[in-house]
């Protein structure tokens, strides 16, 4: 396996750097935006720079290696290394000029995550782990919440992009646990989400309809924080909850019971 911890500090570099193109052209009224799959979702051209310079810093170091990218799709599928790449994440936010954006970076090999990144520009916050050696940031270690209440509970959540054409929206969960929490939160940024969970920030998290790059290096991090994930569905991509093994039992009890009305 190559050197994780040398990886690490490039993987570190190149997220700031494209962290920092970003921010500077956040305010731009020139930016061209353009929809995907529906009204709702949303690519800049500063998405589509940012990936573009992350392959190409992926090409450069390891040329040998996969590379999955929300944009791109997949290259080199198979390499036992594989680079997930969501370069912007938060996208819905940073066209509308919202400060919670985020690049995520991800290592697997041979299908397991050994390396993630989570890079916040503006509140200059850099979520890393690698498997085995704990979650940090800005080179604190990171816990998840203690919290074995829901009701003292700060959850985070989020909406697929077919909000508005499939029944499976997360509308339902949303309206029974928002009544069991303190608080919920929708930051608009799945990567970020899980970061802060990792980080106690948020003190559980669940959201369905996932791509492997909104999720892969987070949810390592969740995991080296002490954390749990827990899948609970099976027809909508990547369904997760993360947080404390307690809370993510609640969570899913919930989740479970409202199934069942």
């Amino acid at each position: 396996m190559i050197d994780l911890l040398e990886t690490m500090e490039k993987v570190k570099q190149i997220a700031l750097e494209i962290g920092r193109m970003q921010k500077e052209n956040i305010d731009r009224n020139d930016l061209k935006i353009e929809k995907k799959s529906t009204n709702i979702d949303l690519v800049t051209e500063i998405d589509k720079q940012s990936e573009q310079e992350i392959i190409g810093f992926i090409k450069s170091n390891y040329p040998s290696h996969g590379i999955l990218a929300e944009e791109s799709g997949l290259d080199r599928a198979d390499s036992e290394y594989l680079w997930v790449i969501d370069p912007l994440d938060g996208t819905g936010n940073y066209a509308q000029g919202l400060p919670i954006f985020a690049v995520s970076i991800a290592l697997q090999y041979q299908g397991e995550t050994v390396l993630g990144v989570v890079y916040a520009p503006i509140p200059n916050q850099m979520f890393t782990a690698i498997k085995g050696q704990g979650a940090y940031l800005n080179g604190e270690r990171l816990y998840v919440s203690e919290k074995t209440e829901l009701i003292e509970c700060v959850l985070a959540t989020g909406f697929p992009y077919d909000i508005a054409h499939n029944q499976a929206n997360n509308i339902n969960y949303f309206s029974e646990i928002v009544l069991q929490a303190r608080a919920i939160r929708r930051m608009g940024a799945a990567a970020y989400d899980l970061a802060c969970v990792a980080a106690g920030k948020f003190d559980g998290y669940w959201e369905l309809n996932l791509s492997p790059w909104d999720a892969a290096a987070a949810v390592l991090m969740v995991e080296e924080a002490g954390g749990i994930i827990i899948d609970f569905r099976t027809d909508r991509k990547i369904s997760i909850i993360a947080g404390n093994e307690i809370i993510c039992r609640k969570i899913y009890a919930e989740i479970k019971r409202i199934d069942k009305n």
